[in-house]
């Protein structure tokens, strides 16, 4: 005997007021840890040796070189995004930013991409392509792929981003329900 769905009642189950997920990368912590690294040979440069020039460059170089990569990669090692009756927020690192506030009523589609890779985008990060539009890309993996009203493609790795999806489907329908007379 077969196991068939056929003319069963699909179950669908409530939408949540407000959703949320996050994604990380725990593999950028060694990119932090080199860019501390970094910091700390600019320091121990500075004070562990006569002045000259070329000390001076190197210690300004290691000092900027660590900040970047520092900075750079914590401010992209998790990503949280909150769904709620009016937006599509994404907070990006432990400050939240970079922060992007999309309002539903720009979006006009949401899609789930099972396999989001940082080769797609040329890296992690807050990403830019001309012909694929914006990400948020802190892993490989599952993500939300916006449409928006103007043209544009907004794209976040995010992990249970197939729920995601359909709550902002909900929201959208529910959203065109009302606007009809």
């Amino acid at each position: 005997m077969s196991d068939h769905s056929y003319g069963k009642a699909r179950r669908t189950e409530p939408t949540p007021v407000i959703w949320s997920g996050r994604a990380t990368n725990r593999a950028q912590w060694l990119l932090a840890v080199a860019g501390g690294g970094c910091l700390a040979l600019g320091v121990q440069l500075a004070f562990g040796s006569p002045w000259s020039v070329p000390l001076l460059m190197s210690v300004v170089g290691c000092l900027a070189a660590g900040l970047l990569i520092l900075f750079g990669t914590v401010a992209f090692v998790h990503v949280a995004v909150k769904v709620d009756s009016e937006t599509f927020e994404v907070r990006c690192g432990h400050m939240g930013l970079p922060r992007r506030r999309i309002p539903l009523a720009h979006v006009v589609g949401a899609e789930f991409d099972p396999s989001v890779t940082p080769r797609q985008w040329g890296g992690w990060g807050y990403r830019w392509r001309p012909e694929k539009g914006m990400a948020v890309i802190v892993r490989r993996g599952e993500g939300v792929v916006l449409r928006l009203g103007d043209g544009r493609i907004f794209t976040v790795t995010v992990d249970d981003a197939e729920t995601a999806v359909r709550v902002i489907r909900a929201r959208l329908s529910a959203a065109a329900t009302s606007r009809t007379p």
